[in-house]
């Protein structure tokens, strides 16, 4: 079994927020496979997935994004879910809006919730999914950029991104990490 964690904070005036990036792409892989009806569950919200035979859970931790990882670890040792099998798909201001970048494991890189994950799982051996939401304007915080939408000239892009990690979530469900990394990850022009 494994756990695809989508980052995000609840509530309405969060929802199209660029920090959600995580919660829309899990609601769009439950919107391209069939799933268990959402449920409550260590204060997540949650439903199960089957890919190739083996039951994949999709959650959105409702615990607001800074402490994601109170939410995850609980539900890892739960389902005694190994680090390597939680996929975390979240935001990153270093990629350009929409680009995605497959990672096996990392630092938190000054990321709130991917401190939190890595604290609660005791770990930072798990699976990233970042997707770029770009650099906050010159005259706006980080958290200003973060809690805004995405522009409306961005749309496509985010769309695109969208599609691009639900594609490579599934795909690497399928053929492990290292595969998906080449599979799914930007590549490199030659000099």
């Amino acid at each position: 079994m494994k756990l695809v964690v989508g980052l995000g904070n609840p509530g309405k005036q969060y929802e199209s927020t660029k920090h959600n990036i995580g919660f829309m792409v899990i609601d769009a892989i439950a919107n391209e496979v069939s799933h268990t009806p959402w449920r409550e569950e260590q204060h997540a919200e949650v439903c199960a997935i089957t890919v190739d035979g083996e039951k994949v859970l999709l959650v959105k931790p409702q615990t607001f994004m800074n402490v994601s990882g109170e939410s995850v670890g609980p539900l890892m040792r739960y389902y005694k879910i190994s680090p390597e099998d939680v996929y975390c798909i979240y935001d990153d201001m270093d990629l350009p809006i929409g680009k995605l970048r497959i990672r096996p494991n990392g630092s938190s890189g000054g990321h709130n919730g991917i401190k939190s994950l890595i604290s609660h799982i005791g770990t930072e051996h798990f699976p990233r999914f970042r997707v770029g939401i770009g650099r906050p304007l010159p005259q706006w915080t980080v958290i200003d950029h973060v809690l805004a939408p995405f522009p409306e000239e961005a749309k496509d892009a985010v769309e695109k991104g969208i599609k691009n990690t639900v594609k490579a979530v599934l795909g690497t469900l399928r053929v492990g990490i290292d595969k998906g990394m080449n599979l799914y990850n930007p590549k490199r022009r030659p000099r």
